[in-house]
């Protein structure tokens, strides 16, 4: 009679015991506390390689539009990102001006993606021996207590670098 209890008792185990589940729960917690911060950092690094990627597509927009409407002569140029309906004169001052996105080299609708906030302006500079100076975008989302704004600013190495 006493060896059929004990078979009963042993047959009768069955399941992990409370060490065993407390030793998966921290193996579990060491994996997260080390997969956490390189997924955020990898995050955060896609963010930064898709503005520049938005970057060189401005860059190669300002590039043709030069080349179609300015005969080619990048020296000393300035490029509105969003202008007026006016023609593209290479100089950034009058409002009137046109740009990249109102003359159709880039599309209304672009957004900074870091932030998802439109891209309403900026200016592409190149220096006075044609090569690029730096391209600034602005990109902004209205919010209750007024505008908040992205300024992205790259040079010719950020955008070659990537």
């Amino acid at each position: 009679m006493t060896t059929f209890i004990i078979k009963q008792l042993k047959k009768n185990q069955k399941g992990f015991t409370l060490i065993e589940l407390l030793a998966v729960i921290v193996i579990l917690g060491i994996i997260a506390a080390i997969a956490v911060p390189m997924v955020s950092r990898i995050i955060g690094n896609s963010k930064a390689d898709a503005d520049i990627a938005t970057g060189r597509q401005i860059y190669d927009a300002a590039r043709l539009a030069v080349t179609t409407e300015l005969n080619g002569d990048f020296k000393g140029k300035t490029i509105n990102i969003k202008g007026g309906t006016g023609e593209i004169t290479g100089v950034a001052t009058a409002s009137a001006e046109g740009g990249l996105i109102s003359k159709g080299y880039l599309e209304s609708t672009m957004v900074l993606p870091s932030t998802k906030n439109t891209i309403n302006g900026g200016i592409v500079t190149f220096k006075d021996d044609g090569t690029l100076d730096n391209i600034t975008i602005l990109a902004g989302a209205a919010v209750a207590g007024g505008t908040t704004v992205d300024n992205k600013t790259f040079n010719l190495t950020q955008l070659i670098d990537k």
